[in-house]
């Protein structure tokens, strides 16, 4: 039996409060209506579209950067928690692909868990020493990955970031890194 609309619309309010980039597409399948049913629930409850809620969560993030500015950052911010932990997302695209496969290379990936390693150092300047890294799953063109950090470790000058990124609940890439933190001089 289908839900009703008001049952479905307070579900949708604890989906969009715990998981804040998930897809119409997705909610239309978990809760068995079409899409535009979804939009429709998704205007009625004031939540805007998922590229406009990356957009407010990534401009939030951006003005806690220090050691970044925007067009640096491989991907964009959502939280960054300077010295703690930090997300990003990256929508990824065929020129991030290889041809043939349609294969994301490692080099998108491994730039944007750099990138937020390099975030949360609360310093004018991060630099990264060295990263043990691992490729888990590959990840194909127009999927979306979502990088967590977290600082491991950190005596001022030197942090140590875990960095985990999925593409929906899978484990795509994890890495630490060994961050440097200098001030300008």
């Amino acid at each position: 039996m289908a839900m009703k609309k008001a049952e479905r619309q307070r579900c949708l309010q604890q989906v969009f409060a715990e998981e804040v980039f998930v897809t119409d597409e997705e909610l239309a399948k978990r809760f068995g209506v079409s899409v535009q049913t979804i939009r429709l629930d998704r205007l009625q409850l004031g939540v805007p579209e998922l590229r406009v809620r990356i957009k407010e969560l990534a401009e939030g993030a951006f003005r806690n950067l220090k050691a970044l500015t925007t067009s640096e950052f491989i991907g964009q911010p959502v939280e960054i928690e300077l010295g703690k932990r930090g997300k990003s997302i990256l929508e990824t695209t065929w020129e991030m692909g290889l041809e043939r496969t349609g294969i994301v290379r490692g080099h998108h990936i491994f730039a944007q868990a750099n990138s937020l390693a390099v975030a949360l150092i609360d310093a004018p300047v991060a630099l990264t020493g060295s990263a043990v890294v691992r490729f888990c799953l590959p990840v194909n063109v127009g999927d979306k990955i979502m990088a967590n950090a977290h600082v491991k470790s950190s005596d001022g000058r030197r942090a140590l970031v875990g960095v985990e990124s999925f593409v929906r609940e899978k484990k795509v890439f994890e890495g630490d890194f060994v961050m440097f933190a200098r001030t300008l001089s």
